[in-house]
């Protein structure tokens, strides 16, 4: 199965391990919760998509490489206690706790998540002396005398023979204790992640087009050659802060990440024809709607590779705003619940004052709206903290977060010195809305740059398939399907009807070759 159909399989194992009976107990009993055994080659994601998962279903993730792991450090180190037996006082050798098991523990201290992953890489790829221990620990979760805390999952992932020598086959005995599940790199499915992860549009639009150098690894006279999932994603990284800090980006960066000369080559020779095409057509003024007519020309009569990187740079564009969008209006609804509970807490505080006056234990002391707001702005970033160190909190949650602590401070600012509960209130309210009209406005541009974005295709490549490509794509990419589906676009739903046209057509075509007529 692809990385995506895992994630799938694990996140579902993982929601049914969490799960509990009326009486407070795991369903699955925990010896009865088969640790999963993720095999795949290396940089496909498998490290990645456990992130994804624990950041989903809001539990601690504790990773660890087993290669880096001495028997010492795993089973902890021995000592000596005296216990009697029959009478008699012995010398028995025990062990601290491990090293990984602590670990655990001190994850669950810091993040204050009590339930949680514990995931061990290229666990078939450890020492002789610690294979024993490893074994032991797969079949019962435990290390030396300390088993891992209820409520936390183990998963491990190791790499077939071929890719590692290290590798250690397992017998049936530990296989049969194992949930395991095979993964193969697969473009298609990477592609939906790398549009999450932000991937730069010349490594995703080079890959469209030539999927065979997406995963590659062999062993030539030269030595052993290899492409990774891995190493796309750590490429486009570094190209965006390349052109962040104004650098070149060349094939001597290229060959550092993608260690097959040849793609290598090909990707650097590609890269700097996107680049020109990102400067001649000047995809700011197309999504502004401020196109020349020698632009259209030009991409009416460009080869497919022209068109295609073109198709790509104004995806990137769009994206780059409409994640800004997506993420603050994530931040305004949470602003709102804040803005509410603000008010609440105020009220709150204006009854109790009132009782006490009454009873004669008032202190004439009522609370603020900026004193609550410095409270929720401390839990806020306490939280953060806490998922952060659980590594539980994506890039965009981050800053959505980050965002809103920023706002929160903002509202501070306007309702310093208002004494009066209501007038805060209502001062709050106002600085809401004058952000929340900023944000319709915010809206309304990025429609107006997918209904260029539409007008500037319909006008360059009204005879190709490139709208229907282009609307696929519109489709995959989670920003753009997400801010479709909120805001609507009329153009994307126009073209869509011929985009589900085309494709019962070629369904048609197909059968039709099937039956041989």
């Amino acid at each position: 199965m692809n990385i995506r159909e895992a994630k799938e399989q694990i996140k579902n194992a993982m929601t049914v391990y969490f799960s509990r009976d009326e009486f407070g107990n795991y369903a699955i009993p925990i010896e009865h919760q088969r640790p999963v055994f993720l095999m795949g080659p290396p940089g496909i994601g498998k490290t990645a998509i456990m992130e994804q998962i624990a950041q989903e279903l809001d539990v601690a993730l504790v990773s660890y490489s087993m290669t880096h792991h001495t028997r010492q450090s795993a089973l902890g180190l021995p000592f000596i206690v005296q216990k009697e037996y029959g009478g008699k006082t012995y010398d028995v050798s025990e062990y601290t706790m491990s090293e990984i098991i602590a670990s655990v523990y001190d994850m669950m201290e810091e993040s204050g998540k009590k339930e949680g992953i514990l995931f061990l890489d290229e666990i078939n790829c450890v020492s002789e002396t610690l294979a024993p221990v490893m074994l032991q620990f797969l079949q019962y979760k435990v290390f030396g005398r300390h088993r891992v805390p209820d409520g936390w999952i183990v998963v491990t992932a190791g790499n077939p023979p071929e890719y590692n020598k290290s590798v250690r086959e397992y017998d049936i005995v530990t296989w049969d204790r194992l949930k395991r599940i095979d993964v193969e790199p697969d473009y298609n499915a990477w592609k939906d992640y790398a549009y999450r992860k932000r991937v730069h549009q010349a490594v995703i639009s080079y890959l469209e087009i030539k999927k065979n150098n997406f995963y590659k690894v062999e062993t030539t006279v030269d030595g052993r050659h290899f492409v990774t999932a891995r190493g796309w994603e750590d490429l486009s990284e570094m190209l965006i802060h390349y052109e962040m800090c104004g650098i070149k980006a060349d094939l001597k960066l290229i060959g550092q990440y993608i260690q097959e000369p040849k793609i290598a080559e090909d990707f650097a020779a590609y890269y700097e024809l996107f680049a020109k095409y990102r400067s001649d057509y000047r995809i700011p003024d197309i999504l502004e709607g401020n196109v020349s007519d020698d632009i259209i020309a030009r991409a009416s009569e460009a080869k497919f590779d022209e068109r295609h990187s073109l198709l790509g740079l104004i995806i990137y564009g769009l994206t780059s705003d409409i994640r800004d969008v997506m993420i603050r209006e994530n931040v305004l609804k949470e602003l709102k619940g804040h803005i509410t509970e603000i008010r609440n807490k105020l009220a709150e505080a204006v009854n109790r004052e009132a009782d006490n006056d009454e009873t004669g234990n008032g202190d004439g002391a009522v609370t603020t709206a900026s004193e609550i707001i410095l409270e929720i702005t401390d839990r806020i970033q306490t939280e953060m903290d806490k998922s952060l160190k659980a590594a539980g909190l994506s890039e965009d949650r981050k800053k959505e977060l980050n965002l809103i602590i920023s706002e929160l401070k903002e509202l501070q600012s306007a309702s310093a010195g208002i004494a009066d509960p209501k007038a805060a209130v209502e001062r709050l309210k106002e600085a809401y809305t004058v952000k929340l009209d900023d944000f319709r406005k915010e809206v309304s541009r990025a429609k107006a740059k997918f209904t260029n974005a539409f007008g500037f295709c319909d006008r360059a490549f009204a005879e190709g398939q490139e709208l229907l490509i282009f609307v696929t794509e519109l489709t995959r990419n989670y920003y753009t399907a997400q801010f479709i589906s909120h805001y609507g676009c009329d153009e994307y739903y126009a073209h869509n009807k011929e985009l589900l046209f085309y494709e019962r057509q070629q369904e048609i075509i197909s059968e039709l070759s099937d039956l041989g007529i």
